[in-house]
């Protein structure tokens, strides 16, 4: 799959493909179970890079207290850790944009490409991470984890969104950055074009791997068809 020669449409994942946010996530998660179970998680130890936050979620909550959480659980689990990530992020002291994030973002815009997000954080959680580095400006749309806890099917939600705006748009017009092999396999599993950025845990080979069609070093790289 080679795509567009020009993307008509970009989705970029927010953790370690914009943003590193110096832990500010997994501390908000420890944070939410310790205040409703007195038990503060590590997420890290039962979920893998890439996964959705209701992933994360019910798998901590398994893992932790021993059974699946109630919808009511849940969402109490989600307000609280929502609560405490608006006031982490600010004061995160490894919180930074990775190399090339603003350049790359400007250069599609005068590109006139529609950006959008594609971001296994809910919502919330998702514009709360792009607040300190000013970069909500930059995306017009997006799909989340509280769109679809699967990963693929938020993809296709994000591309569905960008044909409201477009008028219209082929899911092979459309490039998917990410940093995880779970944002490669779910892009070529709704037919877009799969862009590796290595700014996160694995390494230009494993995104290559996993299907990412063009793999950069980092977004300082020339962004494939602008």
């Amino acid at each position: 799959m080679g795509g567009a020669a020009r993307p008509a449409a970009v989705l970029f994942d927010i953790d370690e493909t914009l943003v590193h946010t110096g832990g500010s996530g997994a501390r908000s998660w420890a944070a939410a179970f310790d205040q409703l179970y007195g038990i503060p998680a590590d997420i890290g130890a039962h979920s893998s890079a890439g996964e959705t936050d209701p992933q994360v979620a019910v798998a901590t909550f398994r893992a932790t207290i021993g059974r699946s959480p109630t919808p009511d659980e849940l969402r109490a689990l989600y307000a609280r850790y929502l609560a405490h990530l608006a006031d982490d992020i600010w004061v995160s002291e490894g919180y930074h944009v990775l190399p090339g994030v603003g350049e790359a973002l400007a250069s599609l815009d005068r590109a006139g490409v529609v950006v959008g997000l594609v971001s296994g954080a809910m919502e919330g959680a998702a514009r709360t991470k792009l607040m300190p580095a000013d970069l909500n400006r930059f995306f017009v749309f997006g799909a989340y984890g509280s769109d679809s806890p699967d990963r693929a099917n938020l993809t296709r939600a994000a591309i569905t969104k960008a044909g409201y705006l477009t008028g219209g748009i082929e899911p092979g017009d459309v490039y998917v950055v990410g940093d995880t092999p779970h944002d490669m396999e779910a892009t070529l599993a709704v037919g877009s074009v799969p862009v590796g950025v290595a700014t996160g845990h694995y390494p230009v080979a494993a995104l290559r791997a996993a299907g990412g069609v063009h793999v950069l070093e980092s977004l300082e790289d020339p962004f494939p068809g602008i």
